[in-house]
């Protein structure tokens, strides 16, 4: 059975986090959601944007503990600010999404996560991505060591809902991802379990 992971930290984007666990977990793909710590939250109770507060399945630590050098076969990261932004300082977070992207797991952000989180990574170098509108404008507010090396050789795709360029997946935002939630779908269970998900929830 492949295992997915979707951050969740205090601010997240509700639709964007919730949109990949319910439709994978169609899909028969065992979802975790993981809590990442964020200014002193520890606990697995944690509030989106829109004040939906969500209970996680472990804490991102807890799962590290129990899980040790082996990686999902996704990442999920949701946008909304400062959900996003949470992520982004967190040093184990962005240290789990880089080793998983190395080791070829499939990397999925969305919103306002590609440029707040992956760009500290390193991962949008040479590839092709999308996010939330002016958001790579705003790259080197919150990438500050050497977002042009960072970013180098990476082309930002405007008003498209999702793109895949390798093992990555970038979203644009909260109602595209129905849409990109399917890509991730396709890519790790295939089309007969897109067309059969999509009959049954009157997928648009």
């Amino acid at each position: 059975m492949k295992t997915v992971v979707v951050f969740l930290a205090e601010g997240f984007e509700e639709i964007e986090a919730l949109t990949p666990v319910d439709y994978l977990r169609r899909a028969g793909v065992n979802v975790l959601m993981l809590a990442v710590p964020a200014a002193g939250h520890t606990d697995l109770d944690v509030c989106g944007a829109h004040h939906i507060t969500v209970k996680a399945d472990v804490t991102l630590d807890g799962y590290i503990r129990e899980t040790g050098d082996r990686f999902p076969d996704a990442v999920v990261i949701p946008g909304g600010m400062p959900g996003a932004a949470n992520i982004g300082n967190c040093s184990r977070a962005l240290e789990f999404i880089k080793k998983a992207f190395e080791r070829n797991c499939l990397i999925a952000a969305i919103c306002a996560a590609p440029a707040v989180v992956l760009a500290k990574t390193g991962i949008l170098a040479g590839k092709h991505y999308t996010c939330y509108p002016d958001m790579e404008k705003q790259i080197a507010k919150y990438c500050r060591e050497s977002p042009e090396f960072l970013m180098e050789g990476s082309v930002h795709m405007a008003g498209i809902p999702f793109i895949t360029d390798g093992n990555l997946i970038t979203g644009r935002g909260p109602g595209t991802a129905e849409q990109f939630t399917m890509e991730v779908v396709r890519l790790l269970c295939g089309d007969s379990v897109v067309q059969k998900i999509r009959e049954a929830s009157l997928l648009r």
